[in-house]
């Protein structure tokens, strides 16, 4: 049975469709990207699989618990870590990762066993006796993370972690989500960096408006546009379709032309000779350029062959903006995993 399973995902914020019959399935041990611009509905769909949000229609599931009928069961088997660093500044790292093991209800020398041995697994044990709020961004996001898995929970959601990072803390995040997913932690990474799912995801759900356009591996993505490109800047951006035209008998047929306002981009098979080869019938055509270039696909290159438009090009808001309430999460896992403890 997959860990996590969405069927038919909808929800509505008003005037604003959220999700429209969203499906995906994660099998364990897998890191499956959630990937799509700024309101696309990725957030709307954790909050629905952390039952914090209930769909309008739909089912979720994780491993194999309802999450819409036992939710205090689901809750149970989840970390959340959200776009937000859900941490107490006035503590230090080890008291609040001390503090989240309590509601655990872990004994005393069991949460601060857990406590040094998080801090040690996410690089922070010099920091530890520092108060949270004289952390970097960088080392706020490593003990959110290590704030979810206090519980040692089957399921991590990361919802778009490194919003906000610098680019060195974003790649110290990359590195900190590759262990999570070597150590065979199910993890849903919700982004909307392109280069991230690319890294770290093993499979990859493209989400726009609400809807689930496109799955497979970063590979199997790419090869939708077709693997190699040969990249035409225009001088004249209103000379694209006469490029697409003329370039036409040199396209692969299995791949999707990618437009932006002064390029194009056509997939090819082979890219031996191609360049001086283009350049000649451009020339020939009268069709001033003023670059010609040759490159691999990239998933940038597949979101805007999917969606006519770039990945960076936000979508209408559908809630994702808000704070979500991590610490929320943590205490009714805790609270309930805590009932579980007393009744058995």
């Amino acid at each position: 049975m997959s860990a996590v399973v969405a069927e038919g995902l909808s929800k509505r914020f008003g005037a604003t469709e959220a999700l429209r019959g969203v499906d995906f399935e994660i099998e364990r041990g897998k890191v499956l990207g959630l990937l799509g611009p700024n309101g696309a509905g990725k957030t709307t769909a954790v909050r629905i699989l952390c039952t914090l949000l209930e769909p309008d229609a739909g089912r979720a599931f994780i491993d194999g618990i309802d999450v819409l009928a036992e939710p205090r069961r689901a809750r149970s088997r989840i970390g959340l870590t959200g776009q937000f660093a859900a941490v107490e500044e006035r503590l230090t790292g080890f008291e609040n990762l001390q503090h989240v093991g309590r509601l655990f209800h872990l004994q005393t020398s069991e949460a601060r066993r857990r406590a040094r041995e998080l801090l040690d697994r996410f690089d922070l044990v010099e920091v530890g006796n520092r108060v949270a709020k004289t952390y970097s961004g960088g080392m706020r996001r490593r003990l959110d993370i290590a704030m979810s898995l206090i519980g040692r929970p089957s399921v991590l959601f990361l919802d778009e972690p490194t919003t906000g990072l610098d680019p060195r803390s974003r790649l110290g995040m990359w590195d900190v989500i590759d262990e999570l997913g070597r150590s065979g932690t199910t993890t849903l990474l919700t982004t909307q960096y392109l280069d991230e799912a690319d890294r770290l995801a093993d499979e990859i759900v493209v989400i726009d408006h609400g809807a689930a356009i496109a799955r497979g591996t970063a590979d199997e993505l790419k090869r939708r546009v077709g693997g190699e490109l040969v990249e035409v800047v225009l001088a004249d951006p209103g000379d694209g379709q006469r490029v697409i035209d003329l370039l036409a008998p040199r396209a692969l047929g299995t791949g999707q032309v990618v437009t932006g306002t002064s390029m194009v981009a056509i997939p090819v098979e082979d890219l031996t000779g191609i360049v001086p080869a283009v350049v000649r019938d451009l020339d020939a055509a009268g069709i001033e350029v003023l670059d010609v270039g040759t490159r691999h696909s990239t998933l940038d290159d597949v979101f805007l062959a999917l969606t006519g438009r770039p990945a960076e090009e936000h979508a209408p808001d559908d809630g994702d903006s808000e704070v979500g309430p991590e610490a929320e999460v943590r205490a009714l896992a805790a609270t309930h995993q805590a009932q579980e403890e007393a009744l058995s």
